[in-house]
């Protein structure tokens, strides 16, 4: 099988049926908010994606999505790069009850209006949500490893307040 270019589109319903499989790749430049979020720039994502209908008549679409982005160290502010891996099953559906009967094994997706799925947007989120919340790099990696950082002066601790109740509690004894 050779890479090629992931389409933008596929009607899922012909390529389930058509039993279509892709082994490609998306370029990093065409995933504009993906970019966004970067520190840098997105490099290409791997794609591999398995078209089918299972036991049930459900048409699925299946696969890994690979891509290295650059962010930036939360921790010491350097750039670094990660790896972010995706692995996705949805299945397209039309109303709410078929969302509502849809296995927990799938993910539910809305075709357009011409029964397609804008395939390279679906892994653009899938990827989005995937990086991580908080980019830092190992700590024997970072440059500054264990090192605490301290913003602002930390108040000394105060002098024992008397505690409010105290009086109660000579009334309780009496």
């Amino acid at each position: 099988m050779q890479t090629v270019k992931i389409p933008v589109s596929i009607d899922p319903t012909r390529a389930a049926t058509s039993g279509l499989s892709y082994h490609g790749y998306i370029p990093g430049k065409q995933l504009k908010r993906l970019s966004e979020l970067c520190a840098g720039d997105c490099s290409d994502v791997i794609v591999s994606l398995e078209c089918g209908v299972d036991l049930q008549g459900i048409v699925y679409l299946k696969g890994k999505a690979v891509t290295e982005l650059t962010l930036q160290c939360q921790r010491c502010m350097a750039l670094m790069t990660t790896e972010v891996t995706v692995d996705f099953c949805f299945s397209p559906c039309r109303t709410e009850a078929e969302i509502d009967e849809l296995p927990d094994a799938y993910d539910p997706i809305e075709c357009n209006e011409i029964g397609e799925i804008r395939l390279h947007q679906l892994i653009e989120d899938e990827l989005i949500i995937a990086i991580p919340i908080i980019p830092m790099h190992q700590q024997a990696d970072c440059s500054l490893g264990s090192k605490d950082i301290v913003v602002g002066e930390i108040e000394p601790a105060q002098q024992e307040r008397p505690n409010p109740f105290a009086v109660l509690e000579k009334l309780k004894s009496k």
